[in-house]
């Protein structure tokens, strides 16, 4: 069970990726474009949102029940990989996701569309930053996982 999570958790990297730079590119072209806020992006931010949420759900239950979670912790001090998994890429996914998630709710809000294209595009930037910054890529040492 825990690999067949490790691979829908993998997949949904993808997605949540592929949603963010989307809702980026509108936002920025809305922005720069002074486009009204379409109910496109208004979906892609409620998909994205939804992606968002299943992966959180998904990784935590491997953080509480998998080998690089909970069971680590005690070993923070000393291994790398420990600290990384237990700590440091979960706070900033969440952090990440609660950025998602404030975007999706200014999406919703009742403001001028040129308020909405520059929120979501800030609050969508934000995360997407720091969700490349704190997955586990291929070529970081220690902690690196396939691309699929």
């Amino acid at each position: 069970m825990y690999t067949g999570l490790l691979h829908l958790h993998s997949f949904l990297r993808w997605v949540i990726l592929l949603l963010l730079v989307i809702s980026v590119l509108m936002s920025l072209a809305g922005m720069t474009g002074k486009k009204p806020f379409s109910a496109g992006q208004a979906k892609i931010a409620l998909f994205l949102m939804i992606s968002a949420h299943i992966e959180l759900l998904v990784g935590l239950y491997q953080w509480i029940f998998g080998p690089w979670g909970v069971k680590r912790l005690g070993d923070m001090g000393t291994d790398r990989v420990a600290r990384f998994y237990g700590v440091e890429h979960i706070t900033a996914m969440i952090i990440a996701i609660v950025l998602i998630t404030i975007g999706r709710r200014v999406t919703k809000k009742s403001i001028p569309d040129a308020a909405k294209q520059k929120r979501t595009f800030w609050l969508f930037l934000i995360a997407l930053v720091i969700i490349l910054a704190s997955i586990p890529w291929p070529f970081r040492e220690g902690i690196a996982r396939p691309w699929f």
